[in-house]
């Protein structure tokens, strides 16, 4: 018997790499469909489609890395079902696999748009394929202003190609930084010749261009589609485990079945310190939530009450963020900084209390931006507002009141 890993992912190598370093002396077993194995994913739309990053740096480690830990690495193969009742997985091969405990890493995939030619970003060979084709002179229409869409349309600008974007919201990631950090969004784009088109969708595709819905013809040589994932619940779902906007587990990252967990972008989590179940599609959201899994797995007192964080880089506009708003889950937004000079520090605040943070082209602040996500949170810490946006006060937790 062995702890099977459905996933060679970013979290499934975590969760495997923490076994290991924590005592697990067992087989490990870690099946994932792709032939390669586990990468990190943001080079695929920044770094590499870029070209300052060659593929090997994504890679979580050199394939003699799982060999030296005795961790069985099946590649090209897929889980076709789960048996619970009897602890048991099935191959793509036809092969059963017993478990003592089962981590599902299963992941997300794109969301498929109804246009004929359409491609997408999500691993290596999209990536590898969608990098050619950005060549200056090329026209590109990407579906969808959200991270990887204007990702994509940042590197695809980087290399010389024209690029509309359509989206079917009134500005770029409005859903979830709100209109006056997508309004800075849009004109970032718009300031490097990207053409928008709010409020539409695509309805048709020829190869040379696309049709938007008020019958806009748009030059598309290439489209590319990001309106998002979808997690990949299916396994868990036909094995009879609770599926709710991903895989339901508890603050330790247990599924509804005894010795099954599950982590990663499929897995919706309630998060302790939050007070909240939420479902996290992020680079270090799988770090994180491998580790925290692997560690329940070893049978060790956790709590997933990890604060969330991502990052992004777009033409010499660099980010990161951490915390976690819902709709309408704030009552304002406090600048440190200024938006016009592109160097900034952007608050979400409910009640005085400091949700979540974004600090753009501002360096070695996030320890201090996640302290005080931190206490408003667990403590209902109050700040002082005035204090917040004054750039010359200190950033740390005097400037709670």
């Amino acid at each position: 018997m062995a702890i099977v890993i459905v996933g060679a992912s970013l979290a499934g190598a975590n969760a495997a790499e923490t076994l290991r370093s924590e005592g697990y002396q067992k087989e490990i077993i870690m099946i994932g469909d792709e032939p390669d194995p586990p990468y990190e994913r943001p080079p695929l739309s920044k770094g590499y489609l870029l070209g300052n990053q060659e593929l090997d740096e994504a890679f979580v480690h050199p394939m003699e890395w799982y060999r030296e830990h005795t961790i069985d690495l099946r590649l090209s193969t897929s889980v076709t079902a789960l048996d619970v009742g009897d602890k048991r997985v099935r191959l793509s091969s036809g092969e059963r696999i017993g478990y003592d405990k089962l981590l599902l890493a299963t992941g997300a995939r794109p969301r498929p748009v109804d246009v004929g030619g359409a491609r997408y970003l999500r691993d290596i060979r999209d990536s590898k394929a969608l990098k050619s084709l950005l060549t200056a002179g090329t026209d590109v229409a990407v579906i969808g202003a959200g991270w990887i869409g204007l990702e994509v349309t940042a590197a695809a600008r980087t290399h010389g190609a024209e690029v509309s974007v359509v989206e079917t919201d009134s500005l770029p990631l409005r859903r979830v930084l709100g209109d006056e950090l997508a309004a800075f969004y849009r004109d970032v784009h718009a300031d490097k010749g990207v053409a928008f088109h709010f409020g539409r969708t695509v309805t048709s595709s020829d190869g040379a261009s696309v049709t938007l819905d008020d019958g806009t013809s748009v030059p598309a040589d290439v489209v590319l589609a990001g309106v998002g994932v979808s997690p990949c619940t299916e396994l868990a779902a036909d094995a009879g485990l609770e599926v709710d906007n991903g895989i339901v587990v508890s603050e330790s990252l247990q599924t509804s079945a005894p010795d099954v967990y599950a982590c990663g972008d499929a897995a919706n989590w309630f998060n302790p310190l939050i007070g909240a179940r939420m479902r996290v599609e992020h680079w270090e959201n799988a770090r994180q939530g491998g580790m925290v899994a692997a560690r329940a797995m070893l049978g060790q007192q956790v709590s997933y009450d990890w604060i969330p964080y991502f990052y992004s880089d777009q033409y010499d506009v660099g980010m990161e963020y951490s915390g976690w708003v819902g709709p309408g889950g704030y009552d304002r937004v406090v600048i440190r900084g200024s938006m016009d000079s592109r160097e900034f520090i952007a608050f979400w605040v409910k009640d005085s209390r400091v949700l979540a943070g974004m600090n753009v082209n501002v360096w070695d602040v996030q320890d201090d931006i996640r302290a005080l996500i931190k206490a408003g949170y667990a403590d209902g810490a109050t700040v002082d507002l005035a204090k917040l946006a004054d750039g010359e006060a200190a950033l740390d937790t005097s400037l709670i009141a």
